[in-house]
């Protein structure tokens, strides 16, 4: 199978190099020192289920000297979704799926009136991953999940062939005929993962052996889930517990990419998240108080140092 990944941060990184350990095609799209790390080294990628060093990988940072592919992985930073977008188009042919595994439930919109809807295939991804250093990707904990699939909830070939080449790669993967539901059950939890992990600078193990910070983590949670019900996404009304359940099991030194990107000087994306649910409950009346609160006290950091 080929395999473009637009945007090898630890995302498109992990999952890029797994795929391509397996034997599959795999074009990489960077920039900046990252480009020029996988240009010289390789991918590295540090995890608890095995650590893989590709010496020599295709890579560039202009996507219309690729080849067109069958599956094109996208991963790049919200605010660069449309820009982006476009220049993935050389990459298309008639039945290319194009799968989001970018944070927020606003991604698909911009990707469908840019490249069309019959390329989008809806896709989230479950882990924590980031850019150790330029040319390596560090996996932390063992949780590293996929779930895609079509927006009418067919059982379509592209699907099953990506299915079956992340399952040869080690990769947890499943198909989801109501993806739009599958990605906004990811998007509550991730509006609380990212929100709150920024937001107090400290890891999920912290957060949720806290009583006050454990409860307005769960608040958090819980706007989200309602501004999606009054958008008609059935989302069950015991999901919040559910995501506390899983924080319950997840690692306690487990963190957010925002939280990341807080530390490195980074923009932000928290106008894509706690921002989006905030936005969103306004023109639903839906209040959101907590999510609002984030929002406001992340203002001064969302463009980042050099924004300052």
């Amino acid at each position: 199978m080929r395999i473009a990944v637009m945007g090898t941060g630890g995302i498109g990184g992990y999952f890029g190099g797994r795929l391509a350990a397996a034997g599959h095609e795999v074009a990489f799209v960077a920039r900046g020192r990252q480009l020029e790390a996988l240009r010289a080294n390789g991918l590295r990628v540090q995890s608890e289920l095995g650590d893989l060093h590709l010496p020599t990988v295709e890579v560039t940072d202009d996507p219309s000297e690729l080849a067109p592919a069958d599956v094109v992985l996208f991963g790049v930073k919200l605010w660069d979704t449309e820009e982006s977008a476009a220049l993935i188009k050389p990459l298309l042919a008639e039945r290319t799926a194009v799968i989001s595994f970018q944070n927020g439930v606003v991604k698909d919109d911009v990707l469908r009136r840019i490249l069309g809807p019959e390329h989008v295939v809806g896709g989230v991804a479950y882990i924590a991953a980031t850019i150790a250093e330029p040319g390596v990707i560090k996996h932390t904990g063992t949780l590293q999940r996929l779930a895609f699939g079509e927006y009418d909830g067919s059982a379509s070939d592209r699907v099953e062939a990506f299915r079956a080449a992340c399952a040869e790669a080690g990769i947890d993967v499943a198909v989801s005929n109501e993806i739009e539901r599958t990605i906004w059950e990811k998007f509550v939890f991730l509006v609380g993962l990212s929100g709150m992990t920024t937001t107090t600078r400290m890891p999920i193990g912290e957060i949720r052996s806290n009583p006050r910070a454990r409860a307005f983590l769960r608040d958090v949670m819980g706007e989200t889930v309602q501004v999606a019900r009054a958008q008609g996404v059935p989302i069950p009304d015991d999901f919040v517990d559910d995501r506390l359940a899983f924080v319950d099991q997840a690692p306690a030194e487990m963190t957010s990419s925002m939280h990341h990107d807080l530390n490195r000087g980074n923009r932000l994306e928290v106008a894509w998240l706690s921002g989006d649910v905030v936005d969103r409950g306004r023109n639903l009346g839906v209040p959101t108080p907590c999510n609002r609160a984030i929002y406001d006290l992340l203002a001064v950091h969302a463009d980042g140092s050099a924004g300052r």
